[in-house]
């Protein structure tokens, strides 16, 4: 049975992994030790890391989990109110904007997790498959919102839409990263964005 904690622990916590998720969005998990999340935690003792994670890779799983809220915090509200191409547009831009904002360094931070663990960590292959899944859900009830308005096919595949559109965002926040600009992210989401306009019913 999971110990309840107290309001400090929990925020002590919650300290330890926002601290945790920023160091390896910046230096990967590889590079990220404990050592480094107790200094930015503001944390004393070790014990005190390993009273909450077992181990380091308990803590990357706290890590996936937090930037899964996160990433999908900020997308889910634009995404369940995908009822129009405008509002696929707005999407996009919102996308865009972020990685501006961010001076386009850090790509994806669910991408970026993947791309360093899924090859070395079943467990985190599953956890960060579990994100992608609740990631490609969020678009297609968007997508079907367009289609229940009749703007989309009705014989269209919402959930094949969703999974190309959710990997053009993949691959243009991956080439942000690299470029260090946002136009291969924003023109990979207009084409995706008029590939679906041709599957307009009106």
């Amino acid at each position: 049975m999971e110990r309840k904690l107290t309001a400090k622990g929990e925020a002590t916590r919650a300290r330890i992994v926002a601290a945790a998720a920023g160091l390896m969005y910046e230096r990967g998990v590889a590079g990220t030790s404990t050592e480094d999340v107790l200094v930015a935690a503001g944390v004393k003792s070790p014990s005190q890391l390993y009273h909450y994670f077992g181990d380091k890779r308990s803590l990357v799983q706290a890590v996936i989990q937090y930037q899964t809220e996160s990433v999908l915090g900020f997308q889910k509200p634009l995404l369940s109110r995908l009822d129009s191409f405008e509002a696929l547009e707005a999407w996009r831009d919102a996308v865009v904007e972020l990685q501006r904002s961010r001076d386009y360094a850090g790509g994806c931070r669910i991408g970026s997790l993947a791309a360093e663990l899924a090859d070395h960590d079943a467990r985190a292959r599953t956890e960060l498959m579990g994100t992608f899944e609740q990631w490609g859900e969020a678009i297609r009830d968007g997508l079907a919102s367009l289609q229940a308005r009749g703007e989309l096919d009705a014989a269209a595949d919402v959930d094949e839409l969703a999974l190309v559109l959710l990997t053009a965002l993949q691959g243009g926040l991956l080439m942000t990263q690299v470029r260090r600009d946002t136009t291969a992210l924003y023109a990979v989401l207009t084409a995706t964005i008029e590939h679906l306009r041709g599957l307009s019913s009106v």
